[in-house]
């Protein structure tokens, strides 16, 4: 088969669409031929050398993807040869074909074409086991999206206002702004031009958010901290701006604060199977009712996997970027 491979640590040029071996399944995995698979931000720090797959995991990057079942397991019976499935995998996206554990596979939601169904497995399972299982976001409340054009907050956006949360997020351009608002967002900030924390306190009443889902790490945590209300969460899941800071712990005690935080990639074979059948039961009858739709801001083939790593890294897109394999 034909796969994106790493060639070096490096920028997007490093990848390069190589002929490897096919993968090979296990009693209680699946083989999918691909159709699509998406660019994750966890996808360029692996290019750089900086977050390798973990054991037993593909080399190649591709943290979720959809197909068809080409090969079954002996002890797989919840699928069989032909279905079409999307999959969040540990590894092996960028390829023609992946290796998956039946746990990890989900049917394609009604009303969304094969290819779009690619966009949802890591987002979909990022925002319910982060926001939703542990930091139990809930109807009446309000979210703060940091990053809310991105694909994790496309997708955090409608599935919030799904449950009846009013939704704040911060963006970098007009543009965006606008694609958030259209998607249901009702308080949308220019992190460029406005104070987050001014403009939360004066929409709260100066009260501040209950929940906030954050990638940018160091330099918001205590922006982040002023920003919540009493019993607030703050769950973070990237570090773009730095991983060090300073702050004053004296507002965790005297509000009763929370902050966690969880990656995908890095947790057991059984959480991600708990975390998959969460998803299927409250996330893709929401998508199958429309109120959830696929974001997807372009299309690449596989052999352009460079070209979509710099579009990424760019960060003019507004919601997923697609391999159509």
């Amino acid at each position: 088969m034909k796969a994106v491979v790493i060639t070096r640590p490096g920028g997007p040029e490093v990848l390069k669409l190589e002929e490897v071996e096919d993968p090979q399944i296990k009693d209680d995995e699946i083989l999918i031929k691909i159709e699509a698979t998406a660019i994750n931000r966890a996808d360029t720090l692996q290019r750089q050398g900086e977050h390798p797959p973990h054991k037993g995991e593909s080399e190649y990057p591709g943290l979720e993807c959809s197909g068809t079942v080409e090969a079954v397991g002996k002890d797989v019976t919840l699928w069989k040869i032909g279905d079409q499935v999307c999959a969040l995998i540990g590894g092996g996206g960028y390829a023609e074909k992946v290796a998956v554990p039946t746990e990890q596979v989900l049917p394609i939601p009604s009303g969304v074409s094969l290819q779009e169904a690619a966009s949802f497995p890591e987002v979909a399972c990022t925002v319910w086991s982060t926001i939703f299982m542990t930091s139990k976001l809930s109807s009446g409340e309000t979210f703060l999206i940091h990053g809310g054009s991105s694909g994790i907050g496309t997708f955090a956006i409608q599935m919030a206002k799904c449950i009846g949360v009013k939704v704040f997020i911060t963006a970098g351009s007009e543009e965006k702004l606008a694609a958030c608002k259209e998607l249901g967002a009702d308080v949308c900030i220019n992190y460029k031009s406005e104070d987050f924390v001014t403009r939360i306190k004066e929409e709260t009443g100066g009260k501040g958010v209950d929940v906030i889902l954050d990638n940018i790490g160091g330099p918001y945590f205590q922006q982040n901290l002023d920003s919540l209300n009493v019993d607030g969460r703050l769950f973070v899941i990237g570090f773009m701006g730095g991983t060090v800071t300073q702050v004053n712990l004296g507002c965790l005690l005297a509000r009763r604060l929370t902050v966690q935080a969880a990656g995908m990639r890095g947790r057991s074979a059984k959480n991600k199977a708990q975390i998959v059948r969460e998803v299927e039961k409250n996330v893709w009858p929401a998508i199958a009712a429309g109120k959830v739709k696929p974001v997807v801001y372009k299309y690449f083939p596989l052999a352009e996997a460079a070209e979509a790593h710099q579009l990424m890294e760019s960060g003019k897109h507004i919601g997923k970027i697609l391999l159509a394999v």
